[in-house]
């Protein structure tokens, strides 16, 4: 079983052993062929990103002490709620005016430690369990002379300030005090994992596109130029700087049993290799020149389907493909993400954006690993292959939606593959409008399964993963991030022109 960090008693903490990791789908007891995430450090991930939020907005340079946070709200070990800190609004704040009364019984996975405020609105609501990043809390006690662009301090030295040294008490009590399990939850990663996600991040749709594209570029150092970068950034924000300082900030925090060898030194290495995971996946998808377009339409859109930045499209590509790691397909991981775009933007991190659901394929819930056929499409026996069986990432995601679609108001899909002529018609069915993905299996007919439907779409707007178009005179006048219909060759077909469009805009050029 996987050492899980957990409390042992109200204001202590020590390593237990989680009796059961269930999937977010399926009850899995049988390891698969390839490692996978447990659902505890997928929610952990998910959170971790979802700090990273883009703000749609630039706000100015913040220097209190409040460092931003993510959230992930879980209920019967599906995702129900991501959320992060905005300008007003900290991240518990947002999920309890969003969720209210239904966070009873829910699991939260913070990226922080939450501050006193959020702490007793959350256990007011009756959740079952909080569990929280075992770094820098909300109320930062790193004091520093300066922030940096993401908003997160450069940890100089490590002298605990008034405001943090009472939250810090405040918190505790509200702990101690507390029905809900509050504790910290980090699974070492399975045997291989981090070089898995490596080798897999290195081999999928967008960066075999990128190769694709052209075969002279050198993706290999590319790909490790992006996770490096990454990983210094990751690092800075979610990894304490030095064992000293960390050992300070966990006592404070009313964790000092973390601080005792050999416990600390595995709590840092379980960090930091959920954090190389985080860096690894976020390489796979690089922005240098690369973006999601908008195919040329055949008739105007419709009002209502308005702009997102590609950054928030990169961000949410990035949830899809954290989810694809929990996959129960031996070969092929996909995630999905569904998000709606509400008519007025709130004071959370999100802006507009809610929640829909999300997913990745998995057998049916209730089974068994390798209860179902696990082959492929190289098996000659078609009643081996997988394909009846497993539910596709779109399906789980519709499937457990959080709330219901709306008519005319924009629902965006974010998926790490071509959708597959069996969840088309779903796609289209639930209303949704816009589809962000790669494209690197459409028009593919592999006999079990197809992707031939995809192109036929004419009813939802699709963004496509590939080169930014360049900003010409002759198409800056049309809609911001449009490519023509075929403006990459597909398979089996050839296509002579493209009819390409942008926005003017080099940093974040909006996709429509």
């Amino acid at each position: 079983m996987d050492e899980t960090w957990n409390r042992a008693e109200p204001g202590q903490a020590r390593p237990c052993q989680d009796t059961r990791d269930s999937s977010t789908q399926t009850d899995i007891r049988i390891q698969g062929p390839g490692p996978r995430l447990s659902k505890i450090n997928l929610f952990t991930l998910l959170s971790l990103w979802m700090e990273c939020f883009p703000r749609e907005q630039p706000e100015e340079e913040d220097a209190s002490q409040v460092s931003r946070m993510g959230l992930v709200v879980v209920r019967d070990s599906k995702v129900v709620g991501l959320h992060c800190s905005g300008a007003e609004l900290h991240a518990g704040q947002a999920a309890i005016i969003q969720h209210g009364a239904q966070l009873a019984d829910c699991q939260l996975y913070f990226s922080r430690r939450p501050c006193a405020t959020c702490f007793k609105m959350i256990i007011n609501a009756g959740v079952s369990q909080i569990s929280f990043w075992p770094g820098d809390p909300e109320i930062s006690m790193l004091t520093s002379t300066s922030t940096n662009h993401s908003g997160s301090r450069s940890p100089l030295h490590s002298s605990i300030s008034e405001e943090a040294a009472l939250d810090a008490v405040a918190t505790e009590k509200l702990k101690s005090n507390s029905r809900p399990h509050i504790c910290v939850l980090l699974q070492p990663l399975a045997p291989g994992l981090v070089q898995f996600v490596d080798r897999k991040s290195r081999a999928c749709d967008f960066m075999e596109k990128v190769t694709e594209d052209d075969p002279r570029l050198n993706t290999d150092e590319l790909f490790n130029r992006e996770r490096t970068r990454h990983m210094k950034h990751f690092s800075r924000r979610f990894l304490v700087g030095t064992s000293q300082q960390h050992q300070e900030i966990l006592t404070h925090m009313g964790l000092e049993n973390f601080c005792v060898e050999p416990y600390f030194s595995n709590l840092r290495h379980n960090m930091r290799e959920l954090v190389e995971v985080l860096a690894a996946v976020v390489a796979g998808v690089p922005r240098q020149h690369y973006g999601f377009y908008r195919e040329q339409p055949s008739a105007s859109p419709p009002p209502h389907q308005e702009d997102v930045s590609q950054e928030v499209v990169h961000h949410c590509i990035i949830q899809a493909r954290l989810l694809a790691y929990r996959t129960e397909d031996p070969k092929v991981g996909v995630g999905a993400v569904i998000w709606a775009k509400g008519q007025s933007p709130g004071f959370s991190g999100t802006g507009c954006l809610y929640l829909v659901g999300c997913g990745y394929n998995a057998y049916p819930a209730g089974s068994q690993y390798a209860e179902y056929p696990q082959m492929d499409n190289k098996q000659e026996d078609r009643q081996r292959r997988k394909y009846r069986f497993i539910i596709h990432a779109e399906q789980n995601a519709l499937t457990f939606r959080t709330r219901e679609i709306r008519p005319g108001e924009p629902t965006m899909l974010f998926v790490t593959k071509c959708p597959c002529d069996e969840c088309v018609p779903l796609i289209r069915g639930a209303g949704i409008t816009h589809i962000y993905t790669s494209d690197q299996d459409r028009d593919k007919d592999k006999g079990d399964i197809s992707y031939l439907r995809f192109s036929s779409l004419k009813d939802i707007r699709k963004f496509i993963w590939q080169r930014r178009p360049p900003v010409t005179s002759a198409s800056s006048h049309l809609t911001n991030g449009c490519v023509g219909k075929h403006g990459r060759q597909v398979v089996h077909k050839s296509h002579s022109s493209k009819k390409l469009c942008t926005n003017s805009s080099h940093q974040s050029p909006p996709v429509s």
